[in-house]
C-alpha cells in the first residue's frame, strides 16, 4: 500500500457513514484529518435544498461575509474611471481599467476572482458578457458589484464575502474557511453561512427548504451534518 493510500485510508475511518454529525464534531474531524497534509485545505459546505432554481420564485443566489473570512486570496478588479478608480485600487483591488481592461477581458485574460463595476460601466460590461458570465464573474447590483462604493466592495470582497447560487438539483456549494482556522471560528463561519442560506429563502420554496448538509476538505472525507445541530441557525 502507497503512503497515500494509506493516508487516505486513516483519514476515512475517522467518519462513520452512517452517522450524522454535529457542525462541531464535524469540524473536529476535518482538521483532525488535515494534519495528514503538507498543506491547509480548504472546507466547504455543500447544501441540498428543495427548490427548483429553473423557476423564477425559488431562485437562491446572494451574498454573505464570513465573520473570520473564508481563507481564499482573492483577485479582484474593479471596471472603474478617475476618482473612482483611484477609490478602487487605494482600497486594494488587483487590476483597475475600464475599455483598457475590457480588451484584456475579450482576449481572454481573465486573472482575477472577483469583478466589481460602476453603474456607468455597465454599457462596455455588456460587451464582455458571454466572457464573464459562463464564469459567474458578471457585476451584479444584487451581489454588490455594481456600486459607486467600490471602496465597501473591494474590502468585503477581499475580506471574506462569499457569492452562493442554487445549481439546477437545489445544490449550493460554498468555501467556508480553511483547516488551519480555529474549530470556533470555523464553525462561526458555517453557521453564519447557514443563516445566509435561510435569509435567501425565495416565495415559491416549498415544503422541507434545508434537506440535506455536508462538509468536507479539499482531499478529506465528507461529512454529513445533523440538520437538528443547524436550529441555532434558523
Amino acid at each position: 500500500m502507497t503512503k497515500l493510500a494509506k493516508k487516505t485510508k486513516k483519514v476515512n475511518a475517522l467518519v462513520d457513514r452512517t452517522k450524522l454529525y454535529s457542525i462541531e464534531d464535524a469540524v473536529k474531524i476535518l482538521i483532525e484529518a488535515a494534519k495528514e497534509r503538507k498543506f491547509s485545505e480548504t472546507i466547504e459546505i455543500a447544501m441540498n435544498l428543495g427548490v427548483d432554481p429553473r423557476q423564477n420564485d425559488q431562485v437562491v443566489r446572494g451574498v454573505t461575509e464570513l465573520p473570520h473570512g473564508s481563507g481564499a486570496v482573492v483577485r479582484v478588479a474593479v471596471f472603474a474611471k478617475d476618482a473612482k478608480a483611484d477609490e478602487a485600487l487605494a482600497a486594494g483591488a488587483d487590476i483597475v481599467g475600464a475599455e483598457d481592461l475590457a480588451e484584456e477581458v475579450m482576449k481572454g485574460n481573465i486573472n482575477f476572482d472577483r469583478c466589481i463595476a460602476t453603474p456607468d460601466m455597465m454599457p462596455l460590461m455588456a460587451r464582455l458578457g458571454k466572457a464573464l458570465g459562463p464564469r459567474g464573474l458578471m457585476p451584479n447590483p444584487k451581489l454588490g458589484t455594481v456600486t459607486m462604493d467600490v471602496k465597501k466592495a473591494v474590502e468585503s470582497s477581499k475580506g471574506g464575502a462569499v457569492e452562493f447560487r442554487a445549481e439546477k438539483a437545489g445544490i449550493i456549494h460554498a468555501r467556508v474557511g480553511k483547516a488551519n482556522f480555529e474549530p470556533s471560528k470555523l464553525a462561526e463561519n458555517i453557521r453564519s453561512f447557514v443563516v445566509a442560506i435561510n435569509r435567501a429563502k425565495p416565495s415559491g420554496a416549498k415544503g422541507t427548504y434545508i434537506k440535506k448538509v455536508a462538509l468536507s476538505s479539499t482531499m478529506g472525507p465528507g461529512i454529513r451534518i445533523d440538520l437538528s445541530s443547524l436550529s441555532d441557525a434558523a
